[in-house]
């Protein structure tokens, strides 16, 4: 209800808007007398305040305190009764209402107050009341709408038509959606301003409106919609005035609709997977033998220029707790597959998912017109894993995420072994603390070679041969050698940086350094000495963290 709303009623048939007619759209919220000077904390957003002007008798500075106190809490305006405290309002008090927009309404005869507010709270609570009303019809109406169809434009038209604004869907993972059409200059300004404003808000933006201006005057009112604390898509409002109270109750139906939409659709792609399936394992067991083929199963189209590359990885999900009932586990596991599936293809990556008991196969493809292009594959998959993980950690489910990638390769019919790399990425930084973090196969360095070992035996055989000597004197005497030749080799055999690092006295490593050369023999800098010791070393470690 507005100003212009009330002066329309019976009661203010015998009043006058005296000042502030500028703001004759300002919103009423209650109704209420208040003739003390201190308005605070007796007045909120919306008020409109009734008074018998005693405030008025006081000096000028007194008078216009008060008037901005009011204008301060941004109360609707302030409604003055003659004949009862005052018979005029000061020019002053009329210019400071004129320069504001406060609307200053004058009933020039007594009037009961009490008439006015059960008549303007009547209309009010009544207006409350049918509006509830009307949100609840809405809310019905969506839910049929879900119920018949998977379509989004079916929401945006019963949204359209509740609120004669045009409406918009701006999604990542679908068709962007409009009602009624726009030019493409406008629906470009909007998608323009979901990408850079809405798309990667962190999802807790998800619980709120968000108001954008537009170049062309107008603004966009954006619900987000969210998914799996993910924001995937947003409903919007193109405004040309400030939203009325419903508008954002409105939205937000609407967009839990979406969600509910999206969420069905994504479940329904779950059960279109079976193919994607078996074609992971033709790869996985080589039986692939026409590149031409397993493009083709895939849905890849032919491209005029340049090739496919593709990545091929996998994810862990590792039960923290043995708490997980077996439902919980495989809810848990649904919702992750779901989730990437949506981010893989958010980042427009085509792809093969397949789950395998606690691990998920993925194979993505991407055209590799430049090199660029796996740059951006690269970034697009460290994005999505860390998404995954953060999703895991958020859930509070006793989850964690771990991932690999194998090397980049230009056949699909070779990316069975980019799976098994994948798994070995896992190993690595699941059992070397320095390699935590790392997720593609040809970043791991000397430990490509160490996991290329066909039989552990042989890595415990190697340590042993050089580095045997060393770990039995540490169990017998506990002087931490190899722990010392670890860090005399970090330090590039700096003996003062070395003593910093381990804080230990120089002294006492010039004594451990010595008791190292008398076990192993030889010239610890020397460069195949070194290179031996050093590479066994990285294996102790790794097989030291391995079960």
């Amino acid at each position: 209800m507005t100003i212009r709303d009330m002066l329309k009623r019976p009661i203010f048939q015998r009043a006058r808007l005296a000042a502030g007619a500028g703001g004759i759209e300002r919103r009423v919220g209650w109704v209420h007398v208040l003739e003390i000077t201190r308005v605070q904390p007796f007045v909120n957003p919306n008020d409109l305040i009734l008074s018998t002007g005693l405030w008025l008798k006081r000096d000028t500075a007194e008078r216009l305190e008060y008037m901005e106190q009011l204008m301060m809490q941004d109360a609707a305006g302030l409604c003055v009764e003659f004949g009862t405290s005052i018979d005029q309002v000061p020019q002053e008090v009329m210019e400071l209402a004129d320069q504001h927009d406060f609307p200053l309404i004058i009933f020039e005869q007594p009037v009961r107050f009490v008439e006015i507010t059960q008549d303007i709270h009547s209309l009010l609570i009544n207006r409350q009341h049918q509006l509830l009303r009307d949100l609840e019809n809405f809310s019905r109406r969506l839910q049929q709408q879900t119920q018949r169809s998977s379509d989004v434009t079916a929401l945006l038209r019963q949204l359209h038509e509740t609120v004669s604004r045009p409406v918009v869907y701006i999604s990542s993972l679908e068709t962007n959606r409009y009602v009624p059409a726009m030019s493409s200059r406008q629906s470009e300004a909007i998608v323009t301003l979901y990408q850079q404003e809405v798309e990667n808000k962190p999802a807790a933006a998800g619980d709120e409106l968000l108001l954008f201006g537009m170049e062309d005057g107008s603004s966009v009112l954006f619900q987000p919609v969210v998914c799996f604390g993910q924001i995937f898509s947003a409903v919007g409002m193109v405004l040309h005035q400030t939203p009325t109270e419903a508008m954002p109750l409105l939205l937000d139906y609407t967009a839990k609709a979406a969600a509910t939409l999206v969420l069905r659709t994504q479940f329904l792609e779950e059960k279109l997977q079976r193919s994607q399936n078996e074609l992971i394992q033709d790869l996985l067991s080589g039986s692939l033998a026409s590149e031409e083929q397993a493009q083709s199963r895939m849905g890849l189209r032919v491209l005029m220029k340049g090739e496919y590359r593709f990545a091929g990885g996998v994810l862990e999900i590792e039960a923290l707790t043995g708490g997980l009932v077996q439902e919980s586990r495989e809810a848990v596991h649904q919702d992750i597959l779901i989730l990437l599936r949506s981010l893989l293809k958010k980042n427009g990556l085509h792809n093969l998912v397949m789950p395998k008991g606690n691990q998920i196969y993925i194979l993505c493809a991407k055209e590799a017109v430049h090199q660029q292009s796996m740059g951006r594959v690269t970034e697009a998959l460290y994005s999505i894993v860390s998404q995954l993980k953060r999703y895991a950690e958020e859930q509070g489910k006793g989850i964690r995420i771990h991932a690999g990638f194998g090397r980049y390769r230009n056949r699909m019919i070779l990316s069975g072994a980019s799976f098994e790399e994948g798994y070995q990425v896992i190993e690595v930084t699941r059992s070397v603390p320095a390699m935590k973090g790392q997720l593609f196969y040809d970043r791991l360095g000397i430990y490509q070679l160490l996991k290329a070992v066909p039989a552990k035996s042989m890595l415990t055989t190697f340590v042993e041969d050089h580095l045997g000597v060393l770990i039995n004197y540490d169990r017998e005497h506990q002087l931490q050698l190899v722990q010392t030749l670890e860090m005399y080799y970090q330090c590039f055999g700096s003996k003062r940086e070395t003593a910093e690092r381990l804080f230990i006295h120089r002294q006492t490593l010039y004594n451990r350094l010595d008791k190292i050369g008398e076990l192993i023999g030889g010239n610890l800098l020397e460069s195949e000495t070194r290179q031996c010791l050093e590479m066994a070393l990285l294996a102790y470690r790794m097989l030291q963290m391995q079960p």
